[in-house]
């Protein structure tokens, strides 16, 4: 692999030696960037109620999860070596009540030169840690499960 071209299916954290590196973006066009990820956490069927009714003794549990979410997906540079930090423009955390337990979805988008995916798995992910973490007094059997990305676009701007 040359220095600086990556190519589909290589490593392009890894320099020539192997050595981890931030990647170098700044030949790349500054585009429309979107990712939307999610996740759920199961939980029982009083925990949600509880959730539902606002009587978590922490707080509204959804209303917190949706600033830590945010706040995640902002600093998510800071937490994951090698990323990039973004000028993020909009996150967006939605909540969605299921049979056993609660969706989240993190939607963000900015105008960049790489993409949101991270930043997107990365609120979803403390939005649904800081819904157990409210919690997990009155659930111990709490888990969180399926965190994926579920759409990543680009665009080129006009």
């Amino acid at each position: 692999m040359s220095k600086g071209k990556e190519h589909k299916g290589q490593l392009s954290h890894l320099d020539e030696k192997g050595n981890a590196r931030m990647v170098d973006v700044g030949e790349k066009r500054i585009q429309k960037r979107r990712a939307q990820a999610g996740g759920q956490i199961r939980m029982s069927p009083e925990t949600m109620e509880a959730i539902r009714e606002d009587r978590v003794k922490k707080g509204n549990v959804l209303a917190v999860a949706r600033i830590a979410g945010i706040q995640a997906a902002k600093g998510t540079s800071q937490l994951i070596p090698l990323c990039h930090p973004l000028p993020l423009d909009s996150v967006q955390v939605d909540f969605e009540f299921l049979d056993e337990g609660i969706r989240v979805i993190c939607t963000v988008s900015c105008q960049a030169r790489t993409g949101v995916e991270m930043e997107a798995l990365t609120g979803s992910s403390v939005a649904l840690l800081t819904i157990y973490d409210m919690c997990k007094a009155m659930d111990k059997g709490m888990s969180l499960e399926q965190v994926h990305l579920i759409h990543k676009e680009k665009e080129d701007l006009k």
